[in-house]
Parts: C-alpha cells; sequence; structure tokens
C-alpha cells in the first residue's frame, strides 16, 4: 500500500476555553473541559513529531490559543523545530506583554478574527464588552511588531450589510490579507443556521462588493473570500481532502481530519497521548476511510472532479442526511441536493433571530 504525502499542517486546538461567545463557532456543542487538555509537554512532543513526519506550518487555535499561559513557550518550541508558526486570535488576549513574548519565541504570522465592523456590532456577536476595542489594538501591535497580519470577517445574516466597512477596516489597519468569509455551519453555527444564513439577495450583495474589492486592491491587499456552501453548485473540497493535507489535534488530544470531525458516529478517533503522529495519518481507520477515492458512492465515483473536491465534506453529508458516506448536497448532482434549497427557504421564512451563545460550560451541562 502507498503511503500518504506528509500532511502540509498541522492545526492545534490548544483549548476549548475563549472569552468570546459567537454563535457560529465552529467548536463542538460537547467541549473539552479544561483538565481534559494537553499538558506542555504534550504538545512539545506533538510538535517534536509533526516536524518529524515533514509537517511545514502549526496553526494554534482552539478556542482562544491565547487563553493557554504556555502558548509563548509552545510557539518557541515549534519555531526551533523548523515549523513555521501561525496564531489564530480573536486578539483580546494580545496585550504588549504577550505580544513581546510571541516575538521572543519567533512566532511567524497571526490571524486575528472580527465580528464585525463596528464597536457595537463586535462587542454583540462577540458577547465581549470592550472586545472590538480590543481587537484594534491586537491589530495595531502585530503592525508595529511587522508581523503579517490577516484579517478574518465572517459574515452572516446579521452584519451582512456592513461587509464594505469590514474592507475598509482591513484597510485601515494595512492587513496584508483579508478573508471574508460566510459562517461556516458545523457546531454552533449549525444550530443557529436559520438565524445566520443569509439571503440569496444578500449573497448576490456581498458577491458584488468582494468582486470589486479584488479588482480595487489587487497587488496591495489579497482577499480570500469563502461561500456557503447552501448556495454552492459544487462542494468544496474540505480540508484539501479528508485525510489529504491536515491534521487537526483537539484540546485532549484526539486526533482528528477536520475540527468538526468528532460529530461524525462510528469513528474511534486515535489520541496523540497513545498513538504517534506517523502511525495514525498513515495507517489508523479514522484518516483513511474517506482517503482517496475508492468509498466514493455514485455520482461521485464517475466524476471527472472526483479528485478535486474528494467527494466534499462529510460533516455536512451527516448533517443533511444522516449518512456520512453520502455525496455532499452541496453538489447539484447530489441525490440530496434540494436539502440545501429547503434549508435557505427555512432561514429566510425565520423571523426571530436570537443567538445561542457560545458558552463553554453550557455545552458541558446541556
Amino acid at each position: 500500500m502507498t503511503q500518504p504525502a506528509p500532511p502540509m499542517g498541522l492545526i492545534a486546538e490548544l483549548t476549548h476555553r475563549c472569552p468570546l461567545q459567537c454563535a457560529y463557532c465552529s467548536n463542538p456543542l460537547q467541549m473539552d473541559a479544561p483538565k481534559t487538555e494537553l499538558s506542555t509537554d504534550d504538545w512539545r512532543h506533538v510538535l517534536d513529531q509533526a516536524a518529524a513526519i515533514g509537517i511545514l506550518q502549526v496553526h494554534f487555535s482552539g478556542g482562544e490559543p491565547m487563553a493557554r499561559r504556555d502558548l509563548p513557550e509552545l510557539v518557541a518550541h515549534a519555531s526551533r523545530a523548523g515549523l513555521y508558526t501561525n496564531i489564530i486570535t480573536s486578539g483580546v488576549l494580545l496585550t504588549d506583554e504577550a505580544m513581546a513574548a510571541l516575538l521572543a519565541g519567533g512566532i511567524d504570522h497571526i490571524q486575528l478574527s472580527f465580528q464585525d465592523a463596528t464597536h457595537d456590532g463586535g462587542d454583540r456577536f462577540g458577547g465581549y464588552r470592550g472586545g472590538h476595542e480590543k481587537k484594534l489594538a491586537a491589530a495595531r501591535r502585530i503592525r508595529e511588531a511587522g508581523l503579517p497580519l490577516t484579517a478574518n470577517f465572517v459574515i452572516h445574516k446579521q452584519n451582512i450589510e456592513r461587509v464594505e466597512a469590514m474592507i475598509a477596516l482591513g484597510e485601515t489597519l494595512e492587513a496584508e490579507r483579508m478573508e471574508i468569509a460566510h459562517t461556516q455551519y458545523y457546531g454552533w453555527a449549525l444550530l443557529n443556521r436559520n438565524a445566520l444564513l443569509p439571503s440569496r439577495e444578500q449573497l448576490d450583495y456581498v458577491n458584488a462588493v468582494v468582486e470589486a474589492a479584488r479588482a480595487r486592491l489587487k497587488g496591495r491587499i489579497a482577499i480570500d473570500y469563502v461561500v456557503p456552501d447552501y448556495y454552492a453548485s459544487r462542494p468544496k473540497a474540505c480540508m484539501g481532502g479528508w485525510g489529504n493535507r491536515f491534521i487537526n489535534i483537539s484540546p485532549s488530544g484526539k486526533t482528528l481530519p477536520c475540527h468538526a470531525a468528532e460529530t461524525l458516529p462510528g469513528f474511534t478517533f486515535p489520541s496523540v497521548r497513545e498513538t504517534s503522529l506517523r502511525d495514525i495519518w498513515q495507517a489508523s481507520d479514522a484518516f483513511t476511510r474517506f482517503r482517496g477515492t475508492d468509498w466514493m458512492p455514485e455520482p461521485c465515483r464517475a466524476c471527472d472532479r472526483r479528485e478535486i473536491d474528494w467527494g466534499g465534506c462529510r460533516c455536512q453529508a451527516l448533517a443533511m442526511t444522516g449518512d456520512v458516506g453520502r455525496t455532499d448536497p452541496a453538489c447539484h448532482r447530489a441525490p440530496d441536493h434540494d436539502l440545501m434549497a429547503q434549508a435557505v427557504v427555512e432561514a429566510d421564512a425565520e423571523t426571530v433571530l436570537d443567538l445561542v451563545p457560545r458558552r463553554l460550560h453550557q455545552a458541558a451541562h446541556d
């Protein structure tokens, strides 16, 4: 059996703790308690193994990775191992002291998330009073340190009319890259889908705004644009294909092909406490079951895009059809494609836009 190529990236979800309460968070509804988190030594061992099997970059994520006091130490260890280091953060904990510690550790890049372009909207959707102002200060610290900055803006039904202001904010902050990302409906976002999924008219508006901004900012700021699958005719290659490019490690050490895979039934996801990354990547059922094309049903099996989109998203197939092995309904050829249109109709008819906030302890006890 041919061994797979090494993964390109490791996504290290250090903790599910987070000061924010975003209702579109992709963390699972049943989150890992702090007492179950991997130790500093555990993460050092993981980073050493990542470098040894040929991984090039590590993305420290969460929750909020800066809730871990050992983050600068882990950044330094990853840097010494030869890994490119990136932090995906809300920025609300990025003080002068924290910035200095990360720089001393050799951090290469920081992605800063925004919930809106305004203070009121940012604080509301993040559930954190004063959070937007802290994010602006964090962005200034990142640029003053000479680090590349990516500004991530998550858009949905309730903030979508301010997408032009979001792009203008990214320009003001001197971001080198912006990600304008429609909410992806996993975890908490799936729970809140009817209050978040935009209408077709809203989507058309954003498409035009992003196209114009890309043309205007070409050569200055790169803009990545992520559309909602519910309006797609073809599925995305989730995570570059199942078990193709990334290893995701949960705070408690479960090793996943993607951040939402814990929702999938019938899997035992191996732990880095007990199994090496090499063995997990090369031989575990969790990574091999949907790798490649042999598992595919029709129409995927005969499709000329089967090695482009890899059958789409397994988590979305489960969420929409109840069957993890079916073709992603985002594909216009999928037997279940009409489920996407039904979800849009349901969301358009929703008049109650209250959001269920992401809360660690709520998730643990509901």
